[in-house]
């Protein structure tokens, strides 16, 4: 567990570019870890987690949610319409609203349930047909429409291609939060964190750096 190497990397580049290290969540990846890893980070004073599958994230943090006060669990992988309800009621937030359909049921079961998760968009800055996330030509109206249902706004999210320089994906994504008046970005993961800080990142993702690498292929 690397959890203290990584909060310090945090520190240096949020002071190499002027920012609070308070600015910046560290959000602990902790998709298909083992428990043992996982608690770890948990005994150590650590909080702020991401899950990718609403399924997964079920069957394992209500416990750890009773057993460790003060929590935030956060879903960056792709939500179905068939999973909302038990996102809304187990996630604080949602990283990965990506058309008007699911943001009309987000904030359908929402009003039902009486409360609702801080959301990003996810904006698909690098448009690869095989990734989640709007394309950049349509983030603005995605935004309008998430605004015009009511429902609390974060901010955007992207992943960058893999092969391409992050900060370019950065900056774009950064570009159009401003445009559109909002203070969150989600981005930066393990090998990006530091680049995603000096480009405002307030939502950092890191996995394997905190808890090693994953111990099974993800299906």
């Amino acid at each position: 567990m690397t959890l203290p190497s990584i909060t310090e990397r945090l520190r240096a580049a949020c002071e190499r570019h002027g920012r609070s290290p308070a600015e910046v969540a560290l959000v602990a990846v902790s998709k298909v870890q083992p428990p043992e890893r996982v608690e770890a980070v948990l005994h150590a004073g650590h909080r702020c987690f991401g899950e990718n599958r609403v399924q997964e994230a079920q069957g394992k943090w209500p416990a750890w949610k009773e057993a460790f006060p003060g929590v935030e669990l956060h879903l960056i992988g792709p939500l179905q319409s068939n999973k909302v309800r038990a996102a809304v009621g187990l996630f604080d937030a949602i990283h990965t609203v990506d058309s008007a359909k699911l943001a009309r049921r987000i904030a359908d079961i929402a009003q039902q349930e009486g409360r609702c998760p801080r959301l990003f968009v996810q904006v698909n800055t690098g448009e690869e047909p095989q990734k989640a996330g709007v394309p950049p030509t349509e983030a603005d109206a995605l935004v309008r429409e998430v605004r015009a249902l009511d429902l609390p706004l974060a901010g955007l999210m992207c992943i960058p291609p893999e092969h391409e320089t992050p900060s370019l994906h950065f900056a774009l994504l950064a570009k159009i939060a401003a445009r559109n008046g909002l203070a969150g970005l989600s981005m930066g993961m393990s090998a990006d964190f530091e680049e995603a800080i000096a480009h405002g990142a307030t939502h950092v993702r890191v996995g394997s750096a905190i808890f090693g690498e994953r111990t099974r292929a993800e299906t």
